[in-house]
């Protein structure tokens, strides 16, 4: 029986994650390499016009413009590509059970704890709560048929007005109809909140929740 090895696990490259990255994105945008050839083209080509226009003209002078072109070209292609590929990700996960809890767990950024794990389910039907604390208070995300989440939004809501009576609670629903919010808006949206309390109290809040939240509530 062969040994196991201590060795941590090899993470990606740099460019092996960027491979990976472009081709999931031309998976969705097939015209992905055509664009990015063409920003990185016009790159260089700003960068030589530079170097012409300010004088005085030296052949040095163009092409250290040019190679600054270059670089600014690149630049701009792996920030159009990344804004691409975020795109795309919402756009294969739309609809995705989970995929509130994804984006919660992945696109609040620090001032915001949420988990990926669902603090509610309908094991019959998928539909799921989410919740999130920050500094603009609690939110509740209901992901499914809102028919069918009234109950689990309303455990939830009452347990954290239980536990953190005064602290605002925002509930959002997944959708595209009305009253509801896309799942590529839902980051910005939880983002955009007004803060309403501060990081002391917000540890608090996460603290109590956790203490009544040890089990996932289900529906029978």
């Amino acid at each position: 029986m062969a040994a196991r090895s201590s060795a941590p696990e090899k993470r990606p490259g740099f460019f092996s994650q960027l491979r990976t990255l472009f081709t999931f994105t031309r998976q969705a945008y097939p015209w992905l390499p055509f664009l990015l050839a063409g920003i990185v083209l016009v790159g260089i080509g700003l960068g030589v016009l530079i170097g012409f226009l300010i004088p005085p003209v030296a052949v040095w002078s163009v092409i250290i413009w040019g190679v600054t072109g270059l670089l600014a070209g690149i630049l701009g292609a792996m920030i159009t590509m990344t804004r691409l590929s975020t795109t795309a990700m919402y756009r294969k996960i739309d609809g995705m059970p989970g995929a509130a809890g994804h984006v919660l767990s992945t696109g609040l950024g620090r001032n915001w704890q949420a988990s990926e794990m669902p603090v509610g389910v309908n094991p019959r039907t998928q539909e799921a709560v989410y919740r999130a604390i920050g500094r603009g208070g609690v939110v509740v995300v209901g992901e499914g048929s809102r028919g069918r989440l009234t109950r689990l939004v309303n455990d939830e809501r009452s347990k954290v007005q239980r536990v953190a009576s005064g602290v605002p609670v925002t509930v959002l629903y997944i959708g595209h109809g009305e009253d509801e919010v896309p799942i590529k808006d839902l980051a910005a949206r939880i983002k955009s909140l007004p803060k309403k309390i501060d990081r002391a109290t917000m540890a608090a809040v996460v603290k109590r929740i956790d203490s009544v939240s040890q089990s996932v509530t289900s529906l029978p």
